[in-house]
């Protein structure tokens, strides 16, 4: 006992051991997919895009300095003005506030008499605010808003995709496991036939049987075999396609080995959907995202009517000069402050009617796609439960099926290794058992579809493996 303890041991300890692979899970092939899939880094750039685009419309609310020199360097006269100013718009007025210094040198004709400052300059500060057009919104604050809900529009956008591209890693496993147990069933067929072979060869040989009966045997080999090729192909080609979704740390996908292939049908009730009791539309990405834009088409209405009105801006200004008096007298010193407005009244105004015609178009639009959408969905979730019933209904059937046509085939092998049962008979009774075994695992492959598709209807994101996504 000790000694095969040891050889045990150093068999596992060899180099060349083999090493078993793990069965590939689905939450496994989930996390991979979430993590490399390109639909989902794709979708991952757009909302930065999307956040970049905000930030953009941030600055238009940015402080602006600019400064500007004027000289004259031929001529009478010889004046010279600099100026600085600052301004800053409102956030929630179409006005903005400013600041603004002027320092002048030299001589200014009669009709540039106010760029005369005193020794040290000129200060002012000054405000202008919207009183009818632009009070409650402007383009700029539009751009604002409009941007921001094309952060949720991205965001919504992606979680759409996630579902979908995940969605899809399920149905592309699920076909891959059901693909490989029918493998796997097939060949443990074969492998009936081909231990049987020796046993008729034998009798063929002791004249206890006929030699048509090896000849038949062989036939069913060959029978056999077909389906295992077949099926061999089935499962390479779903292996290669769980390969777009199931990839490494570094984005390459990965054609999955065979012996990763799980044990038993339990590998098909991975997607656990939770209980539907509330209104699915109500956390479905594509939806919010039309109600988002809904949003964006309202804020882009109430520019336009925005746009309608009369323009009434109040100004007001105070401005000092500072210093020794300047050569354009003592005038300049004393504190001024100013007043004043600006009226405009649109007459035609053709832009904005049109812009406003086309935003409530716009919002009508999406309104009734939202409205086809809800029903959409209802139906669509409504159905994939019809279906689940259905699939599961099956599946029990198919599973009686299965356990009757399997006992039926062992009672009918025992009956033929004891002579009392023809070769045809048994063959039989072993594929309508076998048939019955790949309709249960294809009747499973069903469940679990319609509760993936379940999954995709309702955003069930913790049974897609995106509870954890950001």
């Amino acid at each position: 006992m000790i000694r095969l303890c040891m050889a045990l041991v150093l068999i596992v300890a060899a180099p060349g051991a083999a090493v078993a692979q793990a069965p590939l899970t689905l939450a496994e092939v989930l996390r991979a997919s979430l993590r490399a899939s390109p639909q989902i880094v794709e979708q991952l750039a757009r909302e930065r895009q999307a956040r970049s685009r905000a930030l953009t419309a941030e600055g238009a609310f940015d402080t602006v300095f600019d400064v500007e020199s004027r000289s004259r360097v031929l001529g009478y006269y010889d004046g010279a003005v600099v100026e600085g100013r600052a301004t800053r718009p409102f956030t929630d007025n179409g006005g903005y506030v400013y600041g603004n210094y002027r320092v002048s040198r030299g001589d200014f004709p009669v009709y540039e008499d106010e760029k005369y400052t005193n020794k040290v300059g000129e200060a002012k500060i000054g405000v202008l605010y919207a009183l009818l057009r632009d009070r409650l919104i402007d383009e700029r604050r539009t751009r604002r808003v409009v941007a921001a809900s094309d952060i949720d529009v991205a965001r919504f956008e992606r979680n759409a995709v996630e579902i979908g591209v995940q969605t899809r890693t399920v149905v592309a496993y699920q076909n891959w496991v059901v693909a490989g147990l029918r493998l796997r069933t097939y060949r443990d067929l074969l492998t009936l036939a081909e231990s049987r072979r020796g046993a008729i060869q034998r009798q063929v040989q002791l004249g206890a049987k006929p030699d048509i009966l090896l000849t038949e045997n062989d036939q069913n080999l060959v029978r056999r075999r077909a389906l295992v090729v077949r099926s061999e192909g089935d499962f390479q080609a779903a292996a290669n396609a769980l390969s777009l979704y199931y990839r490494d740390e570094g984005g390459q996908p990965v054609v999955v080995d065979a012996g990763r292939l799980p044990p038993d049908a339990r590998a098909l009730s991975g997607v656990k959907t939770a209980a539907t009791g509330g209104d699915p539309a109500a956390v479905r990405p594509d939806l919010q995202g039309v109600l988002a834009r809904v949003d964006q088409s309202l804020a882009r209405l109430a520019l336009a009517e925005n746009d309608l009105k009369p323009r009434f801006d109040l100004r007001a200004e105070v401005g000092k000069d500072i210093g020794a008096e300047g050569l354009g007298g003592s005038s300049r010193t004393p504190t001024e402050a100013v007043v004043g407005f600006r009226f405009s009244v649109p007459l035609q105004n053709r832009a904005a009617k049109g812009k406003l015609a086309e935003a409530r178009a716009d919002i009508e639009a999406l309104q009734a796609r939202s409205r086809f959408l809800r029903d959409q969905i209802a139906v669509e979730v409504d159905g994939i439960g019809v279906a689940l019933n259905a699939a599961e209904r099956l599946a029990e059937t198919a599973e009686q099926e299965f356990v009757l046509a399997d006992r039926l085939a062992v009672a009918e092998r025992r009956r033929f290794e004891l002579g009392s049962s023809d070769f045809f008979l048994v063959n039989q009774r072993e594929e309508t058992a076998t048939d019955a075994a790949v309709r249960l695992i294809e009747a499973r492959g069903r469940i679990a579809a319609a509760r993936a598709d379940l999954a995709a209807a309702t955003a069930d994101r913790a049974a897609l493996g995106l509870d954890g996504a950001n």
